[in-house]
């Protein structure tokens, strides 16, 4: 049977405290809507509609750069969950398989208890994720009578007797999306909050003579996300997962808590990572690089045995191959540098190309900018690139050449040459000291005269 997501992210988050979307907060440097995709998308959906609302135009842009074959629909007002369900039926309207509905706030749902749902469903027409709550609070209760769920009952409309039920409803739930949307126009706003439940379906279900059943999962796997607070813990949880798949795989960290990933860090076995890097989205380290203490990663690729850090910044687009050395304050954005390329000190290589073995002296940069457009600087193989040489993009070096000391390189250097762009020095013999008595003496006549 195919699959249909049905993601809901209309809410505001007020607790939040925030002008952005509740499911926009990052979580893993991506927004909290992706990670409830994930899940989802393992299932391989033939069709995946997120349900906006507040911020629904920042939601799209979110949804479009993230998944963009989802649809994105809109509910102007937000009349709860059974409302938002409904926005989504003229998207699914030639859908004939079941329809998953998830939360854009709910990040942790896994892909093993999903497939769990859907097995679930041979046996019921609705199926709804439970779990047992150490704490059950304010969660909507589960009532059931052995296999089968008879309803769910939302805390403020639930008697005494239901409130001991420790059994609560994620929200999550799957149906055959023509039934789903049946249930849902049936559902009323007879309750506290005058609001159209989807945990009404459940009743509804059973009165139309449909069965319903729960499958339940860790507590963990349910955290929803309403607070600061909440989205720190949450940040906790991942980062400790993260960490510990790492180390199961082989990865080598001497102090994983000080370390930070992100959703799609990769990082292969007999790796190195130090105390307190940072990984943005879109790194992969390859086996046996070392990544050197207080360095910062995003969007790159690091190859075997190359050696970052420390305190290294690799932007997106950077590219280092085997056995590259980048060192302590070095930045690389844009740029491959070829295999044995050594760049150990305080550098910026942005827009360039660095061929193999070649060395760059420390305070070199490549000047790509002018203002309005990026230019490109092209390094040779075996070249030596001397200590603060300004390389002013565009600008080419050949292979085996070298530049001076202090140089301004505005003209290509070709293959063997020297490069020099630096004016002559010129040395006045006792000079300094006569400057310097005079100084000296001006400064004990202040306030004399």
């Amino acid at each position: 049977m195919s699959i249909a997501l049905i993601l809901l992210a209309a809410g505001k988050g007020t607790r939040m405290e925030s002008d952005r979307p509740k499911v926009l907060h990052p979580l893993a440097q991506a927004p909290l809507l992706w990670h409830a995709l994930r899940a989802g998308q393992t299932l391989d959906p033939a069709a995946c509609v997120v349900v906006a609302g507040h911020g629904a135009e920042e939601v799209s842009a979110a949804t479009l750069e993230f998944a963009p074959e989802a649809q994105v629909v809109i509910q102007s007002e937000q009349l709860g969950t059974a409302h938002a369900v409904a926005q989504a039926r003229d998207a699914l309207k030639d859908f004939g398989g079941d329809a998953l509905v998830l939360y854009g706030d709910t990040p942790f749902i896994s892909d093993t208890t999903l497939q769990t749902m859907i097995a679930a469903r041979a046996t019921h027409d609705v199926v709804v994720l439970g779990f047992e709550a150490a704490d059950p609070g304010r969660y909507g209760r589960l009532v059931t009578q052995g296999d089968d769920l008879l309803e769910i009952v939302e805390y403020k409309d639930a008697t005494e007797a239901q409130r001991a039920i420790s059994l609560c409803n994620s929200g999550v739930l799957i149906a055959a999306s023509d039934t789903l949307f049946a249930l849902v126009d049936a559902v009323g706003n007879d309750n506290a909050s005058g609001e159209y439940y989807l945990t009404d379906v459940v009743a509804l279900a059973r009165a139309r003579g449909l069965s319903a059943g729960v499958v339940r999962c860790d507590e963990a796997e349910t955290l929803g996300i309403n607070s600061r607070a909440e989205l720190r813990a949450a940040e906790g949880v991942f980062q400790t997962r993260a960490r510990a798949a790492l180390l199961d795989d082989g990865v080598l960290m001497t102090a994983p808590e000080t370390v930070h990933l992100a959703w799609d860090t990769v990082i292969g076995r007999d790796a190195e990572v130090e105390p307190y890097v940072v990984f943005g989205p879109g790194v992969t380290v390859e086996t046996g690089a070392r990544i050197r203490a207080f360095s910062h990663l995003e969007g790159c690729h690091v190859s075997r045995g190359a050696v970052v850090g420390p305190y290294a910044r690799l932007r997106p687009g950077a590219e280092l191959a085997e056995d590259v050395h980048v060192g302590n304050f070095v930045e690389v954005k844009n740029a491959y540098l070829a295999e044995g390329v050594k760049a150990n000190h305080l550098t910026y290589l942005g827009d360039a190309d660095v061929g193999e073995r070649t060395n760059i002296g420390a305070g070199t940069v490549t000047c790509n900018y002018d203002g309005v457009f990026k230019h490109r600087t092209t390094i040779g193989r075996d070249a030596f690139i001397g200590s603060d040489t300004m390389l002013v993009a565009p600008v080419s070096v050949g292979d085996g050449a070298m530049t001076g000391s202090g140089s301004v390189i505005t003209e290509d250097v070709p293959a063997g040459a020297l490069g020099l762009g630096r004016t002559r020095q010129v040395t006045k013999p006792g000079f300094a000291t006569r400057l310097r008595d005079a100084l000296r003496a001006k400064k004990a006549n202040i306030g004399k005269e």
